[in-house]
């Protein structure tokens, strides 16, 4: 059961905005793209990796709050495949980040019962980061709460490279015929495998655009977009975002019919 009361204090602005969620419509999966930390560094004069550092707390209270609204899914972009264009400085410092927030919440995710997951190629990382991963997933691997996904070194057009990598070469090893191949099988391929597709995308700091994140997954996502830089993000604009998400018509190509929602997802649209 949903504690109300942890999640936000009586007579708060975050608690007014969590009194009008349908906490029965919640979106099962969350995908966010934490965008705007260069920014936020440069506003305030500070270098961008500052902002990195300081997006660590919105990381955290994104992940303590869906967990406690009983979500099934969150997914954060953390590291692009395109990212690696980067100055080496910044990547080091980002890695480095991303292995103190696992030694430093790994037992708040054990406590919170959140299974922990990488998205993308995993095995192209340092060797360190490998490792810490590693270990988070290892701990973590018989929790059965939220799962906790994490897309590093990770890119829609490669993830879906990768699956049907997989799926031609059970092909041609014989385990598979290209007539069984249809949506579920790559989806079995897929970094996300097993979990529903994100319902809700929030994109901070108020650019437009998916930025090669969950192409295939993201399909019927509703999309919801901040100006809020990601260090600033905090638990009342994830509470905006679900009420504006309950707020849509989910018709997956359908129509409307007789007041009640289109049931499935229609092959066209229009």
């Amino acid at each position: 059961m949903i504690e109300l009361d942890s999640l936000a204090p009586p007579g708060s602005f975050e608690r007014q905005l969590l009194d009008e969620i349908d906490l029965a419509k919640l979106p099962r999966h969350v995908a966010i793209i934490m965008d705007g930390n260069g920014r936020w560094a440069k506003q305030r004069g500070s270098p961008r990796v500052e902002g990195h550092r300081a997006g660590i707390a919105s990381v955290r209270e994104a992940v303590e709050t869906c967990a406690r609204l009983e979500l099934d899914a969150l997914t954060i972009y953390a590291f692009s495949v395109e990212n690696w264009k980067r100055p080496r400085f910044e990547i080091v410092t980002l890695m480095s980040l991303l292995k103190e927030f696992l030694a430093k919440e790994l037992s708040n995710l054990l406590k919170n019962d959140i299974r922990f997951r990488v998205v993308g190629r995993m095995n192209e990382l340092d060797p360190s980061v490998q490792k810490a991963l590693a270990q988070g997933l290892a701990a973590t691997s018989s929790c059965r709460g939220m799962t906790f996904n994490i897309a590093l070194n990770y890119g829609g057009r490669t993830e879906i490279v990768d699956a049907c990598r997989s799926l031609a070469n059970d092909v041609v090893s014989g385990r598979l015929t290209p007539e069984q191949i249809d949506e579920e099988t790559l989806g079995s391929r897929l970094g996300t495998a097993g979990l529903p597709d994100p319902d809700l995308l929030i994109r901070t700091s108020g650019e437009m655009r998916v930025s090669n994140f969950l192409l295939w997954q993201i399909a019927y996502s509703e999309i919801w977009v901040t100006p809020t830089l990601w260090p600033d993000f905090r638990r009342r604009h994830l509470f905006e975002a679900i009420l504006d998400f309950q707020k849509r018509e989910r018709r997956y190509g359908g129509v409307i019919s007789e007041g009640r929602p289109a049931e499935g997802k229609a092959e066209a649209q229009g």
